[in-house]
């Protein structure tokens, strides 16, 4: 009995100390294998951009609200990457039968981004992803720092702020 009682007065007092400590953990982005755009396997454990950060949105053909934010971050984004040195990577979880139409799409838009596809929704599970667009920005150790759905015209502009503080240092994981 006294092993157990030392046992968790050792636990807790680690969780305490934890705890004060102020120390945010943040996870890693998962693996899974999904497909380049090029339908090359690819598994995401790799993504990754020299240290800088990343936004990963999560959208589909059929989402309006999605099409409209990426046409939308797609006017500035070169001004993005220049500044900020940031990379967009947009995983459609469009399925099987639409992935074909995923390539044309983009090259319509005329989207700079890199593009993955999730057919199989793997990825989508591991990052838990319920309802899209579904945006994360990853900082530069690979750690997802926020997230958001959903879409309004002008969230770009707050997407951007964010990475902006991310690369002066700010916390941004309360925003």
């Amino acid at each position: 009995m006294r092993k157990i009682i030392l046992l968790l007065i050792v636990l807790i007092a680690g969780y305490v100390s934890m705890a004060q400590s102020g120390e945010k953990t943040f996870h890693k982005i998962p693996s899974a294998v999904v497909k380049t755009i090029d339908g090359r396997d690819f598994n995401t454990a790799n993504i990754e951009n020299d240290g800088k950060p990343i936004i990963l949105s999560f959208w589909a053909l059929w989402c309006t609200p999605c099409m409209r934010e990426l046409s939308a971050i797609a006017e500035d984004y070169e001004d993005w990457v220049e500044e900020t040195g940031v990379k967009l990577i947009a995983v459609s979880i469009d399925d099987s039968r639409s992935t074909s139409k995923v390539l044309p799409t983009v090259q319509g838009k005329n989207w700079e981004y890199d593009v993955l596809l999730d057919p199989n929704g793997d990825f989508k599970r591991a990052m838990n992803v319920n309802q899209i667009p579904h945006n994360f920005i990853i900082n530069g150790k690979g750690e997802i720092v926020w997230q958001h759905t959903s879409f309004s015209e002008g969230s770009q502009q707050q997407l951007i702020n964010l990475v902006r503080k991310l690369n002066a240092g700010e916390d941004i994981s309360d925003h």
